[in-house]
C-alpha cells in the first residue's frame, strides 16, 4: 500500500526479490488537479500496471475506514502467509484491516531511525533539524490508540546524511535502502528467523505534515544556512514565504548562503537590498549570516527575476533608502489584530 515515489522504490526491490508468490497493490485514486485542468496518477498505480500487478485503488479518506480488502486478504482468519505493507500511504489503517493480518505480519516501511522522528514527514524533518544520521526501519504497525510508527522495530539500516541533502535525493536513497531491508526480513520470516525488538522510550521525536508557517520565515531567528537547509527539506512541496509590509507574500525561490556580502548589506535581520553583481535580493538573517535569492514571486503574480521584481518594488514605494524590511509572522499575527484593525 502506497503512493508515490517512494513506494515505487520500495515495490522495485521488493518485485525484483524471491521472497512473495503474489503482490497486490492498493493505492490511491486518479485526482483532478490545477482546477481540474489535469489529472494525476499515482506514481504507484503506473508501476503496477507495467508490472503486471493487480491494482486496487482505495476510496477517499472519509470513505476508507470502511473500505473492504479484495480477496485473498479479506478471509476473517488471518494467514501468517498474508503481509501487509505499508511505504508511505499516508493513511492510518483502521483497526478492523489490521485484524485481517497476523499480528506481527503487519509492516510500515518508515525512513527514519525510530523512534526519531515519527509521523508524515520524518525525511523533510531530519534535513531541516540537520541531522548526521538517518536511515530506514521495517516497524509492526499497531492499532491507532497505542500509537502511530510505535510498534517494534523488524529491522534498521543507517545512513550517513548527504551533504547538502536534497528532500528527493534522500528519499529515493532511504526508499532502496528500505526494501532492499523489507526482502531481508521477509526472508528471516519465511525461515523463522526475524526477531523484532520494541522501541526505546527515551529520544523520541515526531515529524508532522509540513504545514504552510514550517515555510514561513523569520529572518530575525533563522540563520541563512537554515533557510537554505528548510529549501533543501521542503520546497518540492511548499514555497518559502516571507510577509512585504504590505501584508503580502513574497515567494523565495533558488535561495543560497552568501558567503562574502558586500558591505552594503544591511546589517539588520529581515533587512534586504539588491545586489547587481549577484543579480540577487540580499537577506540579512540570524547569526549574522546573509541570504541571496534569485527568484521570487509575489503573491497574485507572476515568477521574476530578483532585478525585475526589485525594481517594481521600488515603484511601488516599497523600497526605502535601498532597502526592505520583511516582516515575521509575529509582527503580521500583530497588525492582524482587532485593535490594529479599527
Amino acid at each position: 500500500m502506497g503512493r508515490d515515489e517512494f513506494s515505487c522504490l520500495v515495490l522495485q526491490e521488493l518485485h525484483r526479490s524471491d521472497v512473495w508468490q503474489e503482490i497486490h497493490i492498493a493505492t490511491n485514486p486518479d485526482e483532478k488537479v490545477d482546477r481540474g485542468s489535469r489529472l494525476s496518477v499515482s506514481p504507484l498505480k503506473i508501476l503496477g500496471h507495467s508490472l503486471a500487478l493487480p491494482v486496487h485503488t482505495i476510496p477517499t479518506k472519509t470513505e476508507f475506514k470502511n473500505w473492504t480488502i479484495p480477496p485473498p486478504f479479506s478471509d476473517v482468519n488471518p494467514s501468517t502467509q498474508h503481509v501487509i505493507i505499508t511505504a508511505s500511504f499516508g493513511r492510518i489503517l483502521p483497526l478492523k484491516m489490521l485484524r485481517l493480518f497476523a499480528s506481527d505480519r503487519r509492516l510500515n516501511v518508515h525512513p527514519s531511525l525510530l523512534p526519531a522522528y515519527r509521523g508524515a514527514a520524518p525525511i523533510q524533518h531530519a534535513i531541516m533539524n540537520d541531522e548526521k544520521e538517518t536511515g530506514v526501519c521495517i516497524v509492526n504497525m499497531l492499532k491507532r490508540s497505542e500509537g502511530i510508527d510505535a510498534g517494534p522495530i523488524w529491522g534498521t539500516q543507517t545512513l550517513s546524511m548527504p551533504e547538502n541533502a536534497i528532500f528527493s535525493d534522500l528519499r529515493d536513497k532511504l526508499a532502496i535502502k528500505g526494501g532492499q531491508l523489507l526482502v531481508s526480513v521477509l526472508r528471516d520470516m519465511m525461515t523463522g528467523n526475524a526477531v523484532s525488538k520494541a522501541q526505546a522510550q527515551t529520544n523520541i521525536s515526531f515529524a508532522p505534515t509540513i504545514s504552510f508557517k514550517d515555510a514561513t520565515l523569520d529572518f530575525t531567528a533563522m540563520s541563512a544556512e537554515a533557510i537554505v537547509r528548510t529549501y533543501r527539506a521542503i520546497g518540492h512541496q511548499r514555497p518559502l514565504t516571507v510577509y512585504l509590509p504590505t501584508i503580502k507574500t513574497l515567494q523565495m525561490h533558488s535561495p543560497s548562503v552568501h558567503a562574502s556580502p558586500p558591505p552594503y548589506t544591511p546589517a539588520v535581520p529581515g533587512r534586504a537590498c539588491y545586489s547587481k553583481p549577484d543579480k540577487a535580493i540580499l537577506i540579512r538573517c540570524a547569526d549574522d549570516s546573509v541570504l541571496s535569492v534569485l527568484k521570487v514571486k509575489q503573491e497574485g503574480r507572476a515568477l521574476l527575476d530578483a532585478r525585475e521584481w526589485w525594481s517594481g518594488a521600488k515603484s511601488f514605494g516599497l523600497v526605502v533608502d535601498n532597502e526592505i524590511n520583511f516582516d515575521s509572522q509575529d509582527d503580521v499575527d500583530q497588525w492582524l489584530e482587532p485593535e490594529f484593525i479599527g
